[in-house]
């Protein structure tokens, strides 16, 4: 297994996320399955097991909890997450806190994070009310915390406003990043700003849920004619493998021949060629151009309700490859009369539109993507219950 220094730590390049751990008919997790999981990645050098609050509704703390308390505590390392995103009206840190250590059965945890720092959840992690980051440094200081970082879909502005409000308190960021982020979420902006902060970055969603795992036919064409044996998975963290700035790259891995698959791309250096990574851009860039928007805004000169309708269009490309949540934390931060729903398919920006994308209808779709996504709803109402500033 790759190894890596932070700090006066090695960590396993590849990391265990414990987001999508395989479940019964029951909906709970499988704590079998889990355990053979857990116990072939410790084997075989894995080392960094990442966790949170409310993965798996509260039992995926407890399961890795219960299952890695049979190895050494100093030879793995726990990374959990403080859910400020997920805002109630019980929200106490101290307590949530005390919780996960229970939960995991552990005295400190080596990493802990601000779980999803974006427009919507930076006033709850910068609000005097809950006072959430002193909090946690006063848990630093005792030792129960031996890291603290934040984890963020946030846009590249957010990010920076972020790290400007709190300079010099964390060790580390947690982005989304991948060989279609890099362009589609500014992914590529983000780490170049973490790298100039010194900043060493853990990597979530490298496969983007399982959308680069499989491509289309032509795309795994091409890559086969390279590797024919390498997984289609291998080549989205074998591209990460050359960002120097790359710590840990965590993977939610659901099935014992995902983790062996992985373990084995990670095992060994075997960095991607000129023409593989040129060919990876080129398939990355075919599945950007669902929607040829170049920006030129002529469209929203000529919308009645004032929509930025190019950002609008970038995020619907963002939902509609599988990752609707990220959009849906961002369109909730805006203004009511801002969101796609606000859209009255009047067709001023279809006929002024250089490139005939038909926004009316993409709006529609959007909504009806938005529809499905309740989650951030529900935690937006209850921050402006408790009156977050």
């Amino acid at each position: 297994m790759q190894r890596k220094p932070f700090q006066d730590l090695q960590l396993s390049r590849l990391g265990m996320g414990n987001m999508r751990l395989p479940t019964g008919a029951d909906g709970k997790v499988d704590m079998q399955k889990t355990r053979e999981l857990l116990e072939y990645a410790y084997a075989h050098g894995v080392n960094y097991f990442d966790t949170a609050y409310s993965y798996h509704e509260g039992q995926s703390e407890p399961a890795v909890g219960e299952i890695m308390k049979q190895y050494p505590r100093d030879t793995w390392y726990l990374a959990s997450k403080m859910p400020g995103h997920e805002i109630n009206p019980h929200f106490n840190p101290p307590a949530i806190f005390s919780e996960q250590l229970r939960r995991c059965q552990v005295d400190y945890f080596d990493f802990y994070l601000l779980h999803n720092v974006c427009e919507l959840s930076m006033p709850v992690y910068s609000s005097e009310k809950f006072r959430i980051v002193d909090y946690l440094l006063e848990e630093k200081a005792r030792g129960r915390i031996r890291h603290l970082g934040f984890s963020t879909h946030a846009s590249l502005d957010t990010l920076r406003e972020f790290l400007d409000r709190h300079p010099g308190i964390f060790e580390f960021v947690q982005i989304q990043l991948n060989y279609l982020d890099w362009t589609l979420q500014d992914a590529k902006a983000k780490y170049d700003l973490l790298t100039e902060r010194g900043l060493p970055i853990i990597v979530m969603e490298p496969c983007r849920g399982g959308r680069l795992a499989k491509l289309d036919d032509a795309a795994e064409a091409t890559l086969r004619a390279f590797r024919p044996d390498a997984s289609i998975a291998s080549w989205a963290f074998r591209w990460l493998q050359a960002l120097p700035n790359v710590q840990v790259v965590l993977s939610g891995m659901t099935a014992m021949e995902q983790m062996v698959d992985n373990v084995a791309t990670f095992s060994s250096e075997c960095p991607l060629s000129a023409q593989e990574q040129a060919a990876l851009a080129e398939i990355a860039q075919r599945m950007l151009s669902m929607l040829p928007c170049t920006g030129c805004r002529y469209c929203c000169h000529s919308c009645p309700q004032g929509l930025d309708i190019p950002t609008l269009l970038s995020l619907y490309s963002d939902a509609a490859l599988g990752t609707a949540n990220t959009a849906a934390m961002y369109i909730d931060a805006l203004p009511e009369d801002k969101r796609p729903q606000s859209c009255i398919a009047c067709g001023n920006c279809k006929q002024v539109c250089p490139q005939g994308i038909d926004v009316p209808e993409i709006m529609a779709k959007f909504s009806d993507i938005l529809g499905h996504v309740t989650h951030w709803d529900a935690i937006s109402r209850a921050r402006a219950k408790l009156h977050v500033n």
